[in-house]
């Protein structure tokens, strides 16, 4: 799938992702979330939106049409819960713990190291290349497509950027990073985006 380097960044087939189906629902991602819906309240849709926004563009930048690995479906649903539930944007210790909690409820840590770089390095400023790049990499530029509302597409086409916007509307998500960020700055004028890696 992938066609030409251009400017560092991998340019996709329009026609190959088209004929991807978009993923809509996992059992497994709504089975993490749903407990969490009480503590995330009014943002519940909006956050359930933006990781049903990142799953799919992970699977466009995979060039998969398989659903994404459990261990993405875990980080996806956990990475930025600890928002809500620590009630910080110091959020990503706190989001690996729930992650932890979940797969040790489940007798699967042994998918926690993996889970906890999908978390930790999903902000990243920098391409990551340390142990499980091939989702780490693809899980943290998937993100960036979305918190950076697709002007950072890393060669995904726009139109498939969109396409998956309309499935799952915005619901006010980077409206409440906003929020977030004026007041982490307010309180933290010398360290505004915590969550941040070099």
């Amino acid at each position: 799938m992938p066609l030409a380097r251009r400017s560092g960044s991998t340019r996709y087939s329009t026609d190959r992702l088209h004929l991807m189906p978009i993923i809509r629902s996992l059992p497994l991602v709504d089975g993490a979330l749903q407990p969490f819906s009480p503590v995330v309240g009014n943002d519940f849709v909006a956050y359930r939106n933006h990781v049903y926004r990142v799953l799919n563009f992970f699977m466009a930048m995979r060039a998969d049409a398989a659903p994404p690995p459990d261990t993405v479906q875990i980080a996806a649903a956990f990475h930025d819960l600890g928002i809500w539930s620590n009630r910080t944007f110091d959020y990503l210790a706190p989001s690996i713990g729930l992650a932890a909690e979940f797969l040790a409820d489940r007798s699967q840590v042994d998918r926690l190291r993996e889970v906890t770089a999908l978390i930790q390095e999903h902000h990243k400023l920098r391409a990551y290349r340390g142990e499980f790049a091939d989702t780490v990499e693809a899980f943290r530029r998937a993100d960036w497509v979305d918190v950076s509302l697709g002007m950072l597409r890393f060669g995904l086409p726009s139109d498939y950027i969109r396409s998956v916007r309309q499935a799952f509307p915005n619901r006010g998500f980077h409206w409440r990073l906003v929020t977030l960020t004026a007041r982490q700055f307010a309180r933290t004028p010398l360290n505004p985006l915590p969550m941040m890696r070099w």
